[in-house]
């Protein structure tokens, strides 16, 4: 039997993130692994490859508070990894691993980008494989670019009613070429370990409980090719949680340590500063002024770490409620008044996907089960 702690997004754009994680990092270590999303990648300098929005480069210094608080897997495989082109990948991937912590989801090659990251722990092997799902192109691996593991989602939009130009349904789905290789490399990863988990980056941004077409089709499919657990992330907010075939799905672990400043209306680039309005504009939300280095929804303040214990192939999913203090610091919060406050968020966004989860405490925890087969 063994435990594994997952968490969300992680944006370190400090030179030192000791503090940042000083009031989780014993929860943490008290697992047996250790998993978390490393969104952008840490070098010093860097020209940017992306024509979105790139990121700003974390210093490699930040990544020790991730290996002093137990990281034993970061996750790499998300829209931002390929901002700095190739150097940075490397880059990323060297100043991980001289500090002890395995990555997964990038490589010289796709096959080198779906190979997953391997630990052992009290004799059992888990495999951790991770995906990008939400692009954008550039990011994406090939035979003869480096890159990250990646589904191709496709996205159709239906106009309604009598309404041209107005708000379309919209329609997602995995491209079913690209949805195939990442079945085969969990299915791959399966006959190699005994325990494996799929990082997916995905959902949809700063948007509490909508869950988009493809994020259900994927998250099964991995799944029904051997995966034991998939733990998501990308929207920058919790998601709610799926029981499928006895599985547990995590369609969003949210935000857990995140500061930057790439996103500042005052901001020296004026591309970040734009997108910074824009995106005010788009999610209807305003971060808050006293919190210039947390510009995220207010509700991503309730966040969680996901405790999965595995044992015979059997998993029980527990989630340590957490809540994202003034100081942008992830702070266990038990089943305190605050830590109701995240449960109550964390079933209302599970009911209102229509996940037949019950959420219920067993001491500072909240374990999840199904309330029916599905």
């Amino acid at each position: 039997m063994i435990t594994v702690h997952a968490v969300g997004d992680l944006v370190l754009e400090t030179t030192d993130a000791a503090g940042l994680l000083a009031p989780v990092g014993e929860t943490l270590r008290g697992a047996d692994v250790v998993i978390g999303h490393l969104e952008i990648p840490h070098l010093e300098g860097g020209i940017v490859h992306t024509t979105d929005v790139a990121a700003v480069p974390g210093p490699p210094s930040a990544l020790d508070a991730l290996a002093d608080a137990g990281f034993d897997i970061l996750t790499l495989a998300g829209n931002h990894v390929y901002d700095f082109g190739p150097e940075g990948i490397r880059e990323t991937r060297r100043h991980c691993e001289e500090r002890g912590m395995q990555v997964a989801g990038v490589g010289e090659t796709l096959d080198d980008a779906f190979a997953p990251a391997l630990v052992s722990a009290g004799g059992v092997t888990v495999a951790v494989v991770s995906i990008n799902c939400v692009g954008p192109r550039e990011t994406w691996a090939t035979s003869l670019k480096p890159g990250a593991a990646y589904v191709d989602v496709v996205t159709h939009y239906e106009p309604r009613g009598a309404n041209p130009g107005g708000p379309p349904r919209v329609h997602s789905f995995a491209e079913q070429t690209s949805l195939a290789r990442a079945v085969a490399a969990v299915r791959d990863a399966a006959s190699a370990a005994d325990v494996v988990i799929v990082a997916l980056h995905k959902g949809l941004v700063h948007e509490p409980a909508r869950i988009a077409d493809y994020e259900r089709e994927v998250s099964h499919a991995m799944v029904d090719a051997g995966a034991q657990a998939v733990v998501s992330h990308h929207a920058h907010i919790g998601k709610g949680i799926e029981i499928y075939r006895g599985r547990p799905i995590l369609h969003g672990l949210g935000n857990f340590a995140t500061v930057t400043r790439a996103l500042a209306l005052d901001g020296d680039d004026p591309g970040r500063a734009a997108w910074a309005r824009e995106r005010r504009r788009l999610f209807g939300f305003e971060p808050d002024p006293a919190m210039p280095t947390y510009p995220f929804h207010p509700e991503s303040r309730h966040t969680m770490i996901a405790a999965l214990t595995f044992d015979d192939g059997a998993v029980e999913t527990a989630l340590i409620p957490c809540w994202i203090d003034d100081d942008a610091r992830p702070v266990p919060v038990g089943r305190s008044p605050r830590g109701e406050a995240v449960a109550d968020y964390l079933r209302t966004i599970t009911a209102d996907a229509a996940f037949a989860t019950d959420l219920a405490w067993s001491g500072d925890r909240l374990v999840a089960r199904a309330t029916e087969t599905p």
